[in-house]
């Protein structure tokens, strides 16, 4: 007799059918499809302003998608953050959003409300119902803050936290809610190396117990090493999916985090028409450039070396002087007594002193 084994498809928690985001002129995100399954952890990667956390919150009912829908379960969320998280999908913040002044105990049971039945009289009145959900409710946070290993700090004030763990604290406040679905936005963003291992560590932990993960991460390495399946995201288009050694290795993803255009990327098209019109205008205006002057040429003079530069001084220097003719009966000036230059006044006195001589001559 042969046994006979089936293996059962994983099925879908979360189902994205082109989703588009605008805000105005502006297309955030554009028709991204994206499935999670069970037991699955899936990475979300991109170049910052590729639209990641836009998606999130439109799967979270923080935004109400321009375009597609977005289903848990089969089911079709409804645009409400309140109404999102009862349906079994719990998320974190880029950034800490903790109740600074709760102790770390009262920020996990602020994650139960959407789970406790409890209504507005029951709280006031205190009766043996309420009593009774609120220390459930209390014992259930406990074991989440056992479970991050934040059990010893419950009565601490949220805000006295290291920065690891308050971040560990708000995944500990999102599981109150007893998700199906856990997303993740930055998890180790401003954490050092141990505890962005320590989060790695927990997130496994937190798979095993049956919960999803979705997961937008800018730390290559830690989203390569957690994810079952990775999709990156580029300009508000899903460019690749799939494990993390296809991803990391395709050349697109390697363009877009180094900022080089990819064929067919995103944009790309309205890209090269605006370069194409703007050469086009570019030569219908510019003139012909005139043709350049030709440089004078300095001729070479014979007399100087190869290595020295012609200048004004030199070109004085090399000409020859005029050695000065001596009268009969003149003595010669000394050597070292400079010349000095006859001016056009003094020629004339000298013409006019020789001609009344000749003429003094004459008449003797």
């Amino acid at each position: 007799m042969t046994h006979m084994t089936t293996t059962t498809a994983p099925s879908p928690v979360l189902e994205a059918s082109g989703v588009t985001m605008r805000f105005g002129g502006l297309t955030a995100v554009r028709s991204v499809d994206l499935t999670v399954n069970s037991g699955e952890i899936v990475g979300l990667i991109g170049p910052n302003g590729a639209g990641k956390t836009t998606f999130f919150n439109c799967l979270t009912g923080l935004y109400v998608p321009t375009e597609g829908k977005v289903s848990y379960k089969g089911t079709v969320l409804p645009p409400k953050p309140h109404l999102v998280t009862s349906a079994g999908i719990a998320r974190t913040f880029q950034n800490i959003r903790l109740f600074a002044n709760m102790t770390v105990l009262e920020n996990v049971l602020v994650g139960r409300h959407t789970r406790t039945k409890e209504g507005l009289w029951s709280a006031l009145l205190r009766g043996p119902g309420f009593r009774k959900a609120e220390a459930a409710s209390r014992e259930r946070a406990m074991e989440l803050l056992e479970f991050i290993g934040l059990a010893h700090k419950a009565d601490h004030l949220s805000r006295n936290l290291p920065y690891g763990e308050q971040r560990k604290l708000e995944i500990a406040r999102a599981m109150a809610s007893e998700p199906g679905l856990l997303l993740l936005d930055e998890p180790t963003a401003g954490m050092n190396p141990q505890e962005t291992r320590a989060t790695e560590d927990l997130v496994f932990a937190i798979r095993d117990r049956g919960i999803a993960v979705l997961v937008i991460e800018h730390d290559m390495r830690f989203i390569f090493n957690l994810s079952d399946r990775v999709a990156c995201l580029v300009q508000g288009e899903k460019l690749v999916e799939g494990t993390s050694d296809v991803v990391q290795g395709d050349e697109r993803v390697i363009a877009a985090y180094l900022g080089t255009p990819f064929e067919g990327a995103p944009g790309a098209d309205e890209l090269a028409e605006v370069e194409a019109a703007e050469t086009a205008g570019a030569t219908a205006t510019t003139p012909a450039p005139a043709p350049a002057p030709a440089e004078p040429t300095v001729p070479a003079q014979a007399t100087e070396p190869a290595d020295t530069p012609v200048t004004a001084e030199t070109t004085e220097d090399a000409a020859p002087e005029t050695p000065e003719t001596t009268e009969p009966g003149e003595t010669p000036d000394a050597p070292d007594a400079p010349a000095t230059p006859e001016t056009p006044e003094a020629a004339q006195d000298d013409a006019s002193a020789e001609s009344n001589t000749s003429k003094e001559g004459n008449a003797q």
